[in-house]
């Protein structure tokens, strides 16, 4: 495969590089930051990109942001995203439109030489690469949020309305119920989505917060 490598560290950008090249892979660039990935992403069209999460020029979420371009630019690029922990809302962005060609592992993960050449050639080959802990961690957030899932279709239409600031009179004029009605659907909402009994208020902000999140 022809592949480009993005990573800020020097001494782990070498030996990647090693590791594919004595692996018989082709390596065509290896950059430093994200700017650079996008140029030579564009001038070699690889058929992967390796990159790190966090590279210059801010050092934060530069290098998912342009792993992230590339997909949506150059959808046949495959891309390995190699990142020092798990990032959720990174890797749910990542998986979120297509899950071939792509995979995310932890650095710790790339010890295990095998594991990763195997990781690379999967995601290369059309397949994908998750890190186990990535799998845990996204999977943990999915079940934080089975509680919306529990709500009745009136009551996820009352707890938008609750989001938008509205007391429970204005809610029952906006569905054309009674405010009993609402107060009912409230009560459902807290209990459903495991709020304990506290101030209405409280509770309210609770549950927008449950509903953001999700």
């Amino acid at each position: 495969m022809r592949i480009v490598i993005a990573e800020d560290s020097v001494l782990l950008r070498a030996g990647l590089t090693r590791i594919l090249i004595d692996a018989g892979e082709d390596i065509v660039a290896t950059v430093g930051d994200a700017e650079e990935l996008i140029t030579v992403v564009a001038r070699h069209q690889p058929d992967l990109a390796v990159v790190d999460v966090r590279m210059p020029p801010t050092n934060t979420d530069d290098g998912i942001r342009a792993a992230l371009q590339i997909r949506e630019r150059w959808p046949q690029v495959a891309i390995l995203v190699l990142s020092q922990y798990v990032e959720e809302r990174y890797a749910t962005d990542l998986l979120a439109r297509d899950t071939s060609s792509v995979g995310y592992l932890l650095k710790d993960r790339i010890a295990d030489v095998s594991e990763f050449l195997g990781a690379v050639r999967r995601v290369g080959e059309g397949g994908t690469a998750l890190d186990p802990e990535v799998v845990a961690q996204l999977l943990a957030r999915s079940r934080r949020r089975d509680p919306l899932e529990r709500l009745s279709p009136r009551e996820t239409e009352v707890l938008a309305l609750m989001a938008e600031g509205r007391t429970n009179p204005a809610i029952a004029r906006q569905l054309v119920v009674s405010d009993k009605a609402v107060e009912k659907h409230v009560g459902n909402i807290f209990l459903k989505l495991d709020l304990p009994p506290a101030t209405d208020d409280h509770r309210r902000v609770l549950a927008v917060l449950r509903w953001l999140e999700g």
